[in-house]
C-alpha cells in the first residue's frame, strides 16, 4: 500500500512540476517582454495624461499613481497575465503581475516619465514670460503714482 501511495505522489509532483515549467523552451522570454512592455507603456501613459497620477508619481507614490489610472491598461495587463499562464500554468500569471511585476513598476514609470516630471519641475521653478511681464508695468505704475 505504501509503494502505491509513494507512487502516486511521485507521478503527480513529476506531473505538477511538468505543467509549471515552459511549455515551448527558451520562447517564454520572448513571448512575455513585448507584453510586459505594453502594460508598463500603457501604464506611463495613463500616469502622464492624468493629473491625479501625476501628483502622486512626482510624489514618488508609483503604485498608488498606477492604480488611479490601472483600469485603462486592463486589456494589456489581461493579455500579459494569459500568457504567463499559458507559459507557467493556470495562475502563475496574477501571481507574476501582483508580485515581480509591480515590484519592478515604479522604476520602469520613474525612468518613462522622468522628462515630463523634470519638465513640469523646471517649468514651475521661474514665472512664465507673460506672467514676469505683466508683474513689470503694475510695479512702475504703482512707482510713478
Amino acid at each position: 500500500m505504501k509503494a502505491v501511495l509513494c507512487s502516486v505522489l511521485f507521478a503527480c509532483a513529476l506531473t505538477g512540476s511538468a505543467m509549471a515549467a515552459p511549455r515551448v523552451p527558451g520562447s517564454a522570454h520572448a513571448v512575455l517582454l513585448p507584453l510586459e512592455q505594453a502594460a508598463t507603456e500603457c501604464f506611463a501613459d495613463t500616469v502622464a495624461s492624468n493629473p491625479r497620477s501625476l501628483s502622486l508619481a512626482r510624489g514618488g507614490r508609483w503604485y498608488e499613481a498606477a492604480s488611479v489610472t490601472g483600469f485603462l491598461c486592463r486589456p494589456e495587463v489581461d493579455a500579459m497575465v494569459g500568457a504567463h499562464d499559458r507559459l507557467y500554468g493556470r495562475g502563475t500569471g496574477t501571481r507574476y503581475f501582483k508580485g515581480a511585476y509591480a515590484r519592478h513598476l515604479g522604476q520602469e514609470l520613474a525612468e518613462r516619465l522622468r522628462p515630463i516630471l523634470e519638465r513640469k519641475a523646471v517649468a514651475s521653478a521661474e514665472p512664465g514670460a507673460e506672467k514676469a511681464s505683466l508683474a513689470a508695468p503694475e510695479g512702475d505704475a504703482g512707482k510713478a503714482e
